[in-house]
């Protein structure tokens, strides 16, 4: 059974191209559902059927798993008996006829303009790290890249005369995204100034940007790198990589653009994802309305 598994997150990465943490979800959530129905002694997958899949959910919740696992373990399985009902190891696919738990939405944490000039102007530039860092921050707000395709940019990825960077985001859809010229001008005085320094013995390193081992950034480094900052700068919310996504995303919509526009600049696939950011808008228009309107709460 854990072969089939591994069988299935093959056909995943080859087939449809998913991204290693989506693959990595989707190996766990069916890792843990194998063992908790070898513990019941099934041995072959046409001894499961909708009585295993709810046990196994109960067992979930029993021990306090979030609606959003719940959620995702669910799609996991539901994928999983659609392919293993392809091979022919099953007769039907038992988790169609189950809802997955509802989940309530969370409108996306995003931070004022203020408080993104704030974070963006507390790397020391004259620094190499700095510099990076700098351009790494800048890049992130100016185009909602996720910090896998940020870190995956090569030089040859960016073109600062023409002002846009080209990003090859998921399931290797490439896209590109415009640059402002701040953005353009930490980015040009990265690589003509610092780059070069952290590249140690790598003269050949395609990689944008460079972490202090002169290899290619790392998720993790870059982690580390904005939560430091937002310890520095002593920002009150919560801060992360998608942070910058996120308010990049609500100060565009905020600001006039259209939705269909942002959609295509942070690469989603289905425009309802996007439509997200357009609540988050209509939140602060009513936070407004309710701080300044003389007669909004009387």
């Amino acid at each position: 059974m854990v072969k089939d598994v591994q069988i299935f997150i093959q056909y995943l990465k080859v087939e449809r191209g998913l991204s290693r943490n989506t693959l990595e979800s989707y190996e766990r959530d069916l890792a843990q559902y194998v063992h908790f129905i070898q513990q019941q002694g099934v041995t072959v997958w046409r001894e499961t059927g909708k009585t295993q899949i709810m046990a196994y959910m109960n067992e979930l919740k029993k021990i306090g798993r979030a609606a959003a696992t719940l959620s995702r373990t669910m799609v996991s399985l539901r994928a999983f008996y659609q392919f293993l009902l392809k091979e022919r190891l099953v007769d039907t696919v038992p988790s169609l006829s189950m809802e997955a738990p509802k989940l309530e939405k969370k409108l996306p944490s995003v931070l004022s303009i203020e408080e993104i000039d704030t974070l963006l102007d507390a790397p020391a530039t004259g620094q190499v790290n700095g510099s990076r860092d700098k351009a790494m921050l800048e890049l992130l707000y100016a185009t909602g890249i996720r910090v896998t395709e940020l870190i995956s940019l090569n030089l040859d990825d960016v073109n600062l005369q023409m002002g846009y960077i080209r990003c090859v985001g998921k399931a290797g859809k490439e896209r590109m995204i415009p640059i402002g010229s701040m953005c353009a001008r930490s980015l040009e005085a990265y690589i003509k100034g610092m780059r070069s320094k952290l590249m140690k013995q790598s003269e050949t390193l395609e990689a944008l940007f460079i972490g202090h081992l002169g290899t290619r950034m790392t998720r993790q480094g870059f982690w580390k790198i904005i939560k430091r900052y937002a310890k520095e700068t002593r920002l009150m919310k919560p801060i992360t990589p998608h942070t910058l996504r996120h308010s990049f995303a609500a100060h565009l919509l905020e600001n006039g653009a259209d939705l269909r526009s942002v959609q295509e600049m942070l690469g989603h696939a289905d425009i309802s994802t996007t439509q997200i950011y357009a609540q988050v808008t209509k939140s602060k228009m009513k936070e407004v309305y309710n701080r300044t309107h003389p007669r909004a709460n009387m």
